[in-house]
């Protein structure tokens, strides 16, 4: 049975591993759930950028001339600009020795023709304007609109780039251009020209180097006459880009002109503008700064290895290390993905093995939960009419201390028994209800005196309790137990006299219940049918448990214990030779012995008494009564009375057999 349910485990696990791993992989090529993980990608990309302090301090650094609030009201002038204006400006920049510089302005319309030719004679291949791309959608068309500066422009030399940008399926900016023509791209060119046009990966994500206005900036109209407002060496050998960035930074939803949402709009709230995302792009390409996105072979390995990990955490019963560990495996994916992002530069989605591992152990969880409940219902439903409560609530929190396929184990077994009770029915037989109740009364305080001391009910056959102790629980002190259960039922029988005699006077029966108690190796588990079955015992020593019982009256105890038991309570318990007694169905003669109610007795008066008892067995007519309690001495004159009655009938019979 064990090995059916382990193959049947596998072959469960392995299945949901499989599905597992099936669901990661299609979620991860869901646009939705992509979304999802490139916001994770936000997370981590912000979590250490770049030091901007190191990448200014270079020769070839970005400095970003601002078209800002202050530019305004110090220059006076509405949009758009004169472009003889930004003539000047690019003069300006090219004394101030500015390495190249990028207008991110679209000059797409004819102006004032002076505005036009100063700025035109002003353009040079170190200069880089701004082109745009749209898509107009009708009914009828898709088309693709591009706007590019004034042919003069171009003539003069100027270089163009598209300064469109892509954004993702939640507006985010997160990828560089795909395009070689692109504004930074054609900017990085004009700055190195005798350099190898840089590497378009299509498809690679931007790090940012920070929220808005991360990169040293300047306003328009400081950058128009630098000596007056900037210090030296402002612009020497720097790229230069100029753009709209409002000191004012653009909460995310309000939204603004040439402003965009970035992997640092969900931490700040903020949009970035255009100008800076251009910068960026710059530093990007020119540091090998950009970031590649997993391709779908290694999300398959990265997928079906964790969910297979997930599956072997899962092949044993749930548990809260089975949760730490699930825990462990997510937190295992998560360092793994920014390790690869911090040192890799690459991206690994962490969402898709994460959902396959919780995809393995939710399931697996939920299923051994609900078989632990099961279980734990059959446990209480079976023992928690013979079982006292703090053990059925031991074997419900840990169903796995239950063998019930039967094992052998060495058990201490009770029986006890109403003395005299044919004659007691007999009595009431007019009466069955009264009867069934006072059978009730006595059996419910001896059912209590079992379970008080941790045994097991086994059964009740007629006015007979069946017990035995160290079974489906283990139980060091099995013996001590009993007997102590067993003294227990002795002063449970007495209570119930007094009760009785005090409600009836006179006519309260007198109850009596003899005990036996014994030790030994038993196959203990479910006894039975297939569709009916019980958790009970078999063995001779039981057999014999039950003979001590019906011994108990003729050796004039009421409870009786056999040898094996008599070694094992000592010293808690101090055991007293009783007789020496065949018993039916074994060869030879056992000694028996008993223990008085108020135990503990000197272990020396204890001996004596055993040697007194021995004496007497060997036919002695009179032993010494040794010191002790006087309950010692009176079960000793019983144990005289009883061999003297022996000898009289022996006597008897062998006089009648002369005659």
């Amino acid at each position: 049975m064990a090995m059916q349910q382990r193959r049947r485990r596998v072959v469960q696990t392995s299945g949901l591993v499989a599905l597992a791993a099936c669901l990661g992989l299609a979620l991860s090529l869901w646009p939705a759930f992509r979304l999802v993980e490139a916001r994770v990608f936000d997370a981590f990309v912000t979590l250490s950028p770049p030091a901007m302090s190191r990448l200014a301090a270079k020769p070839d650094s970005i400095v970003i001339v601002a078209i800002d609030e202050p530019s305004f009201a110090e220059l006076s002038l509405q949009w758009p600009w004169p472009r003889d204006l930004h003539a000047r400006l690019v003069e300006a920049l090219r004394k101030a020795g500015a390495k190249a510089i990028g207008l991110d302005l679209v000059f797409a319309e004819s102006s004032q023709p002076a505005a036009d030719a100063a700025l035109a004679a002003a353009l040079g291949p170190d200069v880089v304007l701004a082109a745009d791309e749209s898509v107009v959608e009708t009914p009828q068309m898709v088309q693709l609109v591009r706007t590019e500066p004034l042919p003069q422009f171009i003539a003069a030399g100027a270089r163009v780039g598209l300064a469109s940008v892509p954004l993702d399926g939640d507006n985010v900016m997160r990828r560089i251009p795909a395009r070689a023509d692109g504004f930074a791209a054609t900017l990085l060119r004009a700055s190195e020209p005798e350099s190898a046009p840089p590497s378009v990966v299509p498809g690679r994500l931007i790090q940012p180097m920070g929220p808005g206005r991360t990169y040293p900036t300047v306003s328009y109209y400081q950058a128009l006459q630098p000596a007056q407002f900037l210090p030296p060496g402002t612009f020497k050998d720097k790229i230069v880009l100029v753009g709209r960035s409002l000191q004012m930074s653009v909460a995310a939803e309000t939204g603004g002109a040439d402003t965009f949402a970035t992997s640092y709009t969900a931490r700040t709230g903020m949009l970035v503008p255009g100008v800076e995302m251009q910068a960026t792009i710059l530093d990007n390409l020119r540091r090998n700064l950009a970031i590649g996105w997993t391709g779908p072979l290694e999300t398959v390995l990265v997928t079906v290895l964790f969910a297979a990990l997930a599956g072997l955490l899962a092949y044993r019963s749930a548990d809260l290390w089975t949760l730490a560990g699930g825990f462990a495996l997510v937190l295992a994916v998560f360092l793994i993905s920014l390790l690869c992002l911090e040192f890799l530069r690459v991206f690994l989605p962490p969402l898709a093995p994460s959902v396959a591992v919780a995809a393995v152990l939710v399931p697996l969880a939920a299923r051994d939960v609900t078989e632990e409940r099961r279980m734990r219902r059959e446990v209480t439903r079976a023992f928690g009419h013979y079982l006292a409560p703090a053990l059925v609530e031991r074997l419900a929190q840990d169903p796995s201390a239950l063998k019930l396929g039967g094992e052998k184990r060495e058990l201490t077994i009770l029986f006890s028994d109403i003395r005299n009770f044919t004659a007691l029915a007999e009595s009431m037989k007019d009466e069955p209800e009264r009867l069934t109740r006072l059978i009730n009364r006595l059996l419910t305080p001896l059912s209590e005196a079992v379970l008080e001391q941790g045994g097991t009910i086994d059964k009740f056959i007629g006015d007979c309790i069946m017990a035995f102790w160290n079974a489906p629980l283990d139980d060091a002190d099995h013996a001590v137990h009993a007997v102590t259960a067993g003294l227990g039922m002795l002063a449970a029988v007495e209570q119930l006299n007094a009760e009785l005699r005090a409600e009836l006077g006179e006519a309260a029966p007198t109850l009596k219940i003899g005990v036996g108690i014994n030790t030994g190796t038993c196959v203990v588990g479910n006894m039975g049918s297939a569709r009916r079955f019980d958790y009970s015992v078999l063995g001779d020593a039981v057999n014999y448990a039950s003979r001590l019982e019906s011994s108990s009256k003729p050796c004039g105890v009421p409870l009786l214990i056999g040898a094996a038991t008599a070694e094992r309570i000592r010293p808690a318990l101090t055991p007293l030779l009783v007789d020496r007694i065949a018993v039916k169905g074994r060869s030879g003669i056992a000694p028996v012995y008993t223990v008085l109610p108020d135990d503990p007795v000197p272990q020396a008066a204890a001996e004596r008494f055993d040697t007194a008892v021995e004496a007497l067995l060997a036919g002695e007519r009179e032993a010494a009564s040794p010191p002790g309690p006087p309950a010692m001495a009176e079960l000793l004159s019983a144990i005289a009375a009883r061999e003297a009655a022996k000898a009289r009938v022996l006597a008897a019979s062998a006089s009648a057999s002369a005659v």
